[in-house]
């Protein structure tokens, strides 16, 4: 089954660039705090070992972190610092934040902040050899390598009609890509964000597959033979 089937050799012009995504509640955060002062920032890199998650690893395998969870009104609870909003802000905003209030308060001086997702993953059903959960610890993963982690499209797979279905501000928006079309190369959907649902829809010919009228006509057909071929041998 081919791909991108209008696409010849020529150069793309991608403009595309991997969005930064937005924190959302459930997101699990490793965040670490270091400055001139050692001792004063160790306080701030003990997470809650409450807030502990099993993470799906590679092979089906799983392992539990533990990190900053977003609690379901958008927050984490940062030591000292008490609730600080992160739900809607890039990693960025929330990196200024913690290191505003660390100065502010004179708890640091000249704070560095690092924050990492360590639940940044997308989900991948359907039609694929192995449907999955793909974690990227890199924070970035394009459809493409998702279907490939996941095994490929099977040859059922409608390739022109991917669905992505993303979850922002509080709404669900679903994303129909065209993979015979070389305008995915410029689709804002070329990068996929953390908890993206990949949904790869099944053609006519395997929904009539697996239609069980269609698994039974075969067997129903050919006992039907055996009788007329039978009574008809004992008539004559």
């Amino acid at each position: 089954m081919v791909y991108f089937n209008d696409v010849e050799d020529s150069v793309i012009p991608t403009e595309v660039k991997a969005i930064e995504p937005l924190i959302q509640k459930n997101d699990l955060l490793s965040i670490s705090v270091s400055s001139l002062n050692p001792e004063a920032s160790k306080i701030f890199n003990s997470p809650n070992e409450s807030d502990a998650q099993s993470v799906n690893m590679a092979a089906g395998r799983s392992t539990s972190v533990s990190g900053y969870l977003v609690n379901s009104d958008g927050y984490i609870q940062f030591p000292i610092l008490g609730n600080i909003k992160a739900a809607g802000l890039t990693k960025k905003q929330l990196r200024d934040e913690i290191s505003k209030n660390l100065v502010n308060r004179k708890l640091l001086l000249d704070p560095i902040i690092n924050i990492r997702y360590l639940n940044y993953k997308v989900t991948v059903l359907g039609e694929v050899a192995h449907p999955t959960v793909v974690n990227a610890p890199s924070e970035k993963i394009t459809l493409l390598e998702a279907l490939g982690l996941a095994g490929d499209l099977t040859i059922y797979a409608k390739r022109h009609n991917v669905m992505v279905i993303r979850e922002e501000e509080g709404k669900k928006i679903v994303k129909r890509i065209n993979l015979n079309s070389k305008d995915f190369f410029t689709s804002p959907y070329y990068y996929l964000q953390s908890n993206d649902i990949v949904y790869v829809e099944p053609d006519k010919a395997k929904v009539a597959s697996a239609n069980p009228a269609r698994q039974w006509l075969p067997l129903v057909f050919s006992g039907l033979t055996v009788v007329i071929v039978a009574m008809d041998r004992l008539l004559n």
